[in-house]
């Protein structure tokens, strides 16, 4: 019998949680009956109720393996640190305890799979929000996508199912703030993109606010693009010529007409302000990259764990996923 895994990120989600679980368990009762589920809640470090409703339903059901976080790590290292403990021959990536991302996508999602393809993706073509957030996502994938050097699909998330073997080239990056949705199309694979309606959030409150997307945005962008450095050096080289441009310009000026040729203060503050101004962004660009590096080679964990419940054995070496892959 094969396993399929599903992952579910939580944080302060005891509105949520049990229906969730009932949720992806009814599915796979009705609709795959001839798979084993393996449903892995990762908490982060949540001060409500949710880890307590979680221990009691670990209590019942082994195939339900829960990671308490020692504190709040953020969605994503959380996630990705949870696929470490998933066993199946193919894997659920993200499926948010809020259930905006359709678990009724599994079985269809599981049907691709087992026709040929390694990677089944979701593509949220139509979300049940209001346009401020449609729009501000909107600009995010649109950035993302004009400047990333690896081909990201416009909605596509981390609701996917991927393969057993796409699991472990996932794993095999070492990468302290993983951007999942951005690893799982630089590996490629044959994939499959099925649109569903992202829904409208039923209770509780989400935490993916305008800073979460804006570092999500960066995140992505500096970590799978060059573009921003290379923004730097071109505007690097344009400015340096139109400055030469500008002092050939003004001097002819002097000696042609001295009274048209530009001077004062006003033009030395505008050109101060406005070079002092280019350099704090560029240096704001590099100390992105900076800060990323720095993140990278201090090393430790990328989450540190209080609790684990169902689950034996250590987490997967990402050293041994990138031995496998190699072999």
């Amino acid at each position: 019998m094969k396993t399929i895994s599903v992952v579910s990120p939580c944080f302060n989600e005891e509105d949520n949680v049990a229906n969730c679980y009932e949720t992806v368990k009814a599915i796979f009762d009705e609709e795959l009956p001839g798979y084993r589920r393996e449903h892995i809640f990762i908490d982060n470090a949540s001060d409500d109720g949710t880890v307590e409703i979680l221990r009691k339903i670990a209590e019942t059901d082994p195939d339900v393996k829960i990671v308490v976080n020692a504190r709040n790590f953020g969605v994503f290292r959380s996630t990705f640190n949870g696929l470490r403990y998933a066993t199946g021959d193919a894997v659920i990536v993200m499926l948010p305890v809020d259930l905006q991302d359709p678990p009724e996508k599994i079985p269809e999602f599981v049907e691709l799979w087992e026709s040929g393809y390694d990677v089944v993706a979701g593509a949220r073509s139509t979300r049940e929000e209001g346009f401020t957030m449609r729009a501000a996502r909107g600009i995010f994938y649109t950035i993302v996508n004009r400047l990333s050097d690896v081909s990201l699909e416009p909605s596509v998330g981390e609701f996917q199912l991927i393969d057993r073997k796409v699991l472990k080239a996932v794993l095999s990056h070492n990468d302290h703030h993983p951007y999942i949705r951005g690893i799982i199309a630089a590996c490629g694979f044959r994939r499959i993109i099925v649109p569903y309606t992202w829904r409208a959030r039923k209770s509780g409150l989400s935490k993916h606010n305008v800073m979460a997307l804006t570092d999500q945005a960066l995140n992505a962008i500096f970590a799978f693009t060059r573009a921003p450095m290379r923004f730097c050096t071109i505007s690097g080289l344009v400015i340096a010529f139109g400055c030469i441009l500008f002092s050939i310009v003004s001097a002819l000026l002097y000696f042609i007409d001295p009274v048209q040729a530009p001077r004062g203060t006003t033009t030395i503050i505008v050109s101060l302000f406005f070079l002092s101004g280019i350099q704090m962004l560029f240096i704001g660009m590099l100390g992105e990259y900076i800060t990323s590096i720095h993140n990278q080679v201090r090393g430790g964990p990328i989450v540190t764990e209080q609790e684990r419940i169902n689950i034996e054995g250590p987490a997967r070496d990402p050293a041994v996923a990138r031995e496998e892959l190699a072999s």
